[in-house]
């Protein structure tokens, strides 16, 4: 068993849930404390049943609901050490200890999943994407990016589910009136967010380049720069009708999507027995700063 499930995504606060046999864990924790266990016991889940938190950045969206969650339940956190600096100086999980920091760029194992984990151009201390490598399959993670760099490109190159911001359309957030220009440069820079069709440009680079996509979810999506069917359809232009497109919700719960790949050995080009990466170590927390 390899599952993603999208608790929320979007402007308000950003979740994701991963399951395999062996282990569960959340993609960041933007999402209130409140809503994550709302959305969890839907799925028939408890906060007891989560092995820990895998972490993009330190922005709201994506890490709000851990100082509640890692509060009272002593949730890891897997993160790179300047994302973690970053938390705590802002005056959150101060008193948390559970962290597994990782390098950036250096692969790491949780249970019988490979992460891989790799820099990403955004506004925030050390921004990471993912690929989860799974003897069934590999899901890439890609959000909060101002492009997909030669890097991140190959980082994703052989992954079976995608998961990619299509953080805005670039008419809608033009004619925005709620933003300042200096707001709509950020978000068009190279470290602010993918907009439809730079990320139905990168999807479509990537079906070219390999036949292991077979799904791609689509987030992050701008409240007020942004619709679903707008998304979807940057998207389907690009890559045509045989492509499995979904477009994750703010509030709704998406389907369990079941990851596998035409290979047992798609993801990564290695069998999961043949994994020889470490674990990320606890660090005390005297060594964050």
């Amino acid at each position: 068993m390899f599952r993603l499930t999208v608790l929320g995504s979007g402007s308000a606060g950003n979740c994701a849930l991963v399951e395999t046999d062996r282990v569960r864990l959340l993609l960041d924790a933007g999402l209130s404390a409140r809503q994550i266990l709302s959305r969890l016991a839907s799925l028939g889940l408890a906060p007891g049943d989560l092995d820990a938190v895998l972490l993009t950045h330190e922005h709201g969206d994506h890490a709000g609901g851990l100082e509640v969650l890692c509060r009272r339940w002593d949730i890891p956190i897997y993160t790179n050490s300047l994302t973690a600096d970053a938390l705590r100086h802002s005056g959150q999980l101060t008193e948390h200890r559970n962290w597994r920091l990782f390098q950036t760029g250096r692969d790491f194992a949780i249970e019988d999943l490979e992460v891989q984990n790799f820099s990403v151009p955004h506004d925030a201390a050390d921004p990471v994407g993912f690929v989860l490598n799974h003897e069934s399959g590999a899901l890439g993670l890609l959000t909060d990016l101002g492009q997909v760099t030669k890097l991140a490109f190959e980082r994703i190159r052989r992954v079976t589910t995608l998961f990619i911001e299509t953080n805005h359309d670039g008419p809608l957030l033009q004619q925005d009136t709620k933003r300042p220009w200096s707001v709509k440069q950020r978000i068009l820079s190279r470290h602010g967010h993918l907009s439809n069709d730079a990320a139905a440009s990168a999807v479509g680079e990537l079906r070219e380049a390999s036949d292991a996509l077979e799904r791609v979810v689509l987030g992050h999506l701008s409240r007020d720069c942004n619709r679903p069917d707008l998304a979807v359809a940057a998207v389907r232009a690009r890559v045509g009708a045989d492509l499995d497109i979904h477009c994750a919700a703010q509030a709704v719960v998406s389907p369990r999507f079941e990851i596998a790949g035409k290979e047992k050995e798609q993801g990564s080009g290695r069998k999961e027995q043949d994994f020889t990466v470490a674990e990320a170590a606890p660090v005390p927390q005297m060594d964050l700063f």
